[in-house]
């Protein structure tokens, strides 16, 4: 079985969704208006657009064009990453942009070689959207937890300088907030495990039932999928925090930021 197509015109009735939000902005002064409209309009372009791109890209033979991509991929949620954290005390986009590289290009390996076990193991198939989801996850936990980190950082300077004064590596004066930062952005990837199955379908599951897929090998697929974006979540997070809060302090531990 295949799944049902969806027709212009049943794909152009959606747009009644954006209206209907529209006019809700518009009733309560929300003023979220263009923002709807620019979402829509980057989330049908966009989308369309790697739809195009992957068609050719599935019958490529090359690992080399698909880690282009993905690299791609990686590169666009690292400046989405960059816009969504408020402190700008430190230059962090190289950092966030290695530590998701890093994190999702480990866990997506590991998914795609070992327990899928595609051959290749960059087959785009398989690779590329398994690999968008775990950027698009770390994306928000490596946002979340900068975030966290230089706003610990900013708010608590003076204990974090007190500790600095008695002897404390900027190791140890900012170890909690570290801990702290990491937690935040895993908390999201965790929540999300605990209502799977029951309170909601995720989109591989689904995506996977609608093209026609046996539900318990779906199932399988959706446990792979929220395992690794844990695990990316964590990788990443802590790599970014790791990498960023070295340029928060100089080499004689003096701290930079806030």
């Amino acid at each position: 079985m295949n799944a049902v197509d969806i027709s212009p015109l049943g794909l152009a009735a959606t747009l009644a969704f954006v209206l209907l939000g529209g006019i809700s902005s518009l009733a309560l002064r929300l003023d979220l208006q263009r923002d709807l409209l620019w979402g829509t309009a980057r989330t049908v372009a966009q989308l369309f657009l790697m739809g195009y791109v992957l068609r050719h890209v599935f019958r490529l033979s090359s690992p080399w064009p698909v880690l282009a991509l993905y690299a791609t991929m990686v590169a666009f949620a690292a400046r989405i990453v960059a816009g969504r954290v408020r402190r700008r005390d430190v230059p962090f986009l190289g950092s966030a942009a290695l530590a998701m590289l890093v994190g999702d290009l480990a866990v997506t390996l590991t998914v795609t070689a070992a327990v899928v076990q595609v051959n290749p193991w960059w087959e785009p198939r398989y690779f590329i959207p398994l690999g968008g989801m775990v950027a698009g996850n770390t994306m928000n936990a490596v946002a979340v937890a900068l975030d966290r980190l230089l706003g610990d950082l900013r708010q608590r300077r003076d204990l974090v300088e007190m500790y600095l004064s008695l002897g404390a590596s900027a190791a140890e004066a900012s170890a909690g907030m570290v801990r702290d930062a990491v937690r935040a952005g895993m908390i999201p990837s965790i929540s999300s495990m605990m209502g799977v199955g029951i309170v909601f379908l995720p989109g591989m599951m689904t995506g996977q039932i609608v093209a026609g897929a046996d539900p318990l090998v779906a199932v399988k697929y959706q446990i792979v999928v929220m395992l690794m974006l844990v695990a990316a979540a964590a990788l990443s997070s802590i790599l970014a925090v790791l990498l960023v809060r070295r340029r928060c302090f100089s080499p004689d531990h003096r701290l930079l930021a806030g």
